[in-house]
């Protein structure tokens, strides 16, 4: 059963933010806020957790796309290869923010993304995730949490969202209704900038 915290971005409390970085070191499933959508998370580096991430998605993990949610750019040597002055520029400009840019990824990826060409960088907008990230001392892997229903694509409300993936994760942050716009993907893999999604951030090259 998934344990229910009441944590809000205008005063998280330290000792809260302490339970969740427990409860991932310990290899289980969070569902947290972002500046888009509620998303679920879990310890990048541990297989077992990002197995039973996969599962919850229904895909086969080497077949997962998983976003890596940072709180800074200072992690993106460890997942992509060397980027260019200008790449690192429009990146600082943009995030922390809405959107998940695609980088090529290097050859020391954590063991769940290996044999993955790119990877998705996120840098919410957002003081829990980046507290989240911050006291863990590494990103974790994320996915957003979608709705069954076909018109509202994201579920807002983190009481059916706990009720939906109750038996499914160890803990669901509750803080308040969330966005039902995801990010805006931008591929930068290609030379050129290119949006393959259009979400909550307005991207403009």
């Amino acid at each position: 059963m998934a344990k229910i915290l009441k944590i809000y971005p205008e005063n998280p409390q330290e000792n809260l933010i302490q339970e969740v970085v427990k409860t991932l070191d310990n290899g289980g499933l969070i569902i947290y806020p972002s500046d888009t959508v509620y998303a679920l998370g879990c310890n990048i580096f541990d297989i077992k957790a990002m197995e039973k991430l996969a599962q919850i998605k229904g895909v086969k993990l080497e077949k997962a796309y998983f976003s890596i949610i940072c709180n800074d750019l200072s992690h993106l040597s460890e997942f992509s290869r060397p980027i260019d002055t200008a790449t690192f520029r429009l990146l600082k400009h943009y995030l922390p923010g809405p959107f998940t840019f695609i980088l090529e990824a290097n050859k020391t990826l954590p063991l769940a993304y290996k044999g993955q060409k790119t990877i998705g960088i996120r840098v919410p907008d957002h003081p829990i995730p980046q507290l989240i990230v911050s006291r863990l001392g590494h990103p974790i892997a994320s996915t957003s949490i979608k709705d069954d229903d076909d018109v509202i694509e994201y579920t807002t409300d983190p009481e059916l969202i706990a009720e939906k993936y109750d038996h499914l994760v160890d803990i669901v942050i509750d803080s308040g209704y969330g966005d039902n716009k995801a990010s805006t993907i931008v591929d930068l893999t290609q030379g050129e900038p290119e949006v393959v999604r259009e979400g909550k951030g307005n991207f403009e090259d």
